[in-house]
């Protein structure tokens, strides 16, 4: 089984701590969407015809794109590639899209998991990182959804947002846990250099949460999300039972995927590659039928930092057999000398059959992955 991922580039603002590829030149979408499909078809044989098993259109904004682009878009990913009939086929959203008649617009397309990119409730906290919707609309939204006949909704908070303090964010957590949704995606707020919330803090404007009360708005969360019967399956995923993100979990299974249009990545299980991040590029390249890209062969070190990387993240840890039996005896060997400490400080679990970060590693969960690596 394989999945394909379908990057639309396009916003209608840009969110100040965003650092994917993204453009503000929604003229571009008809061409974008006529170069994805031609990506489609010359790529066609990038997964050897794999079953797909799940399609995920992110951004940037895919609910820009109107029921015409996604039709085209439907109509080449059936006639090329084999779609599970059950497969999950998802879309991202900003909550002011979701009115219902544009829900009633893409009613009749495959979708049946929606991700909607609330972040917060609370107005003043969304005008400070330039989101474009209000906390009302968040809720409506995702209303209009359920209304629509959505049965499985994902939505996304972030916390330790500019100036936002412990009780905003339990405030906002509980409207989040008030919606039922049947996952709900939690980040901590990254300064990612070159976006605007990064120069934001180096010119003073905005003031970085300090790490401890970071660690207390996570923590909880985690007493929260537990309470309400979501399990914490990866360190920023919440799902109810039967709810995990089936496209993000083949990913940390390091299952292949395709990646289609500007900037998105592919990997065929022996390299990565990643398409030209310009909308301009990649529509211009398209329309003379040739592919900008770059690719990496991975390395035996390569896959294993990788594999240490996405699996360390999940509830189930690293599968110390598939270590053992995909990898020589030193990397084995070389991940439990590096555990050592971890375990001891009480920070990672390791038995027979995999290693797990604790409560505590989660936290600096970052540090333990990189202490990990086979350099």
């Amino acid at each position: 089984m394989a999945g394909i991922y379908i990057h639309i580039p396009f916003c209608k603002q840009r969110c100040t701590y965003c650092d994917f590829y993204t453009r503000v030149a929604l003229h571009q979408i008809d061409d974008t969407v006529e170069a994805l499909i031609k990506e489609l078809e010359l790529r066609a044989d990038y997964l050897h015809k794999e079953p797909i098993e799940t399609v995920y259109f992110g951004g940037g904004t895919p609910s820009l794109l109107r029921a015409k682009h996604f039709r085209a878009i439907f109509d080449t990913l059936y006639k090329l590639f084999d779609i599970h009939r059950n497969a999950e086929i998802s879309f991202e959203a900003n909550p002011d899209d979701l009115n219902i008649s544009y829900l009633h617009e893409i009613k009749n397309l495959p979708f049946n998991r929606i991700s909607i990119g609330i972040q917060s409730f609370d107005d003043s906290e969304l005008a400070k990182i330039r989101r474009r919707h209000t906390g009302e609309q968040a809720r409506e939204a995702f209303q209009n959804a359920r209304h629509a006949g959505f049965t499985n909704i994902s939505i996304d908070l972030i916390y330790g947002l500019p100036n936002q303090s412990a009780a905003s964010w339990k405030s906002q957590l509980q409207a989040a846990l008030n919606l039922h949704a049947e996952h709900i995606s939690i980040y901590g707020l990254t300064y990612e250099q070159g976006t605007a919330l990064w120069k934001q803090r180096e010119t003073g404007k905005v003031i970085a949460t300090d790490d401890a009360e970071m660690v207390e708005m996570h923590l909880h969360m985690l007493r929260e999300m537990h309470k309400e019967g979501y399990e914490a399956y990866e360190i920023s995923n919440f799902a109810k039972p039967g709810y995990r993100s089936r496209h993000n979990s083949a990913y940390w299974k390091m299952k292949p995927y395709l990646g289609v249009g500007p900037s998105a990545h592919s990997f065929d299980g022996v390299s990565r590659q990643w398409n030209v991040a310009s909308t301009t590029h990649y529509i211009e390249a398209l329309k003379a039928n040739e592919l900008l890209f770059e690719r990496e062969v991975l390395t035996e070190t390569n896959k294993f930092n990788e594999w240490v990387m996405v699996s360390l993240r999940t509830v189930e840890g690293i599968d110390l057999q598939n270590i053992a039996t995909s990898f020589p005896a030193n990397f084995k060997e070389h991940l439990l000398l590096k555990s050592a400490p971890y375990v001891a400080n009480e920070q990672l679990v390791v038995s027979d059959s995999s290693m797990y970060l604790t409560t505590k590693g989660i936290l600096i969960s970052d540090s333990i992955i990189s202490a990990l690596f086979m350099v």
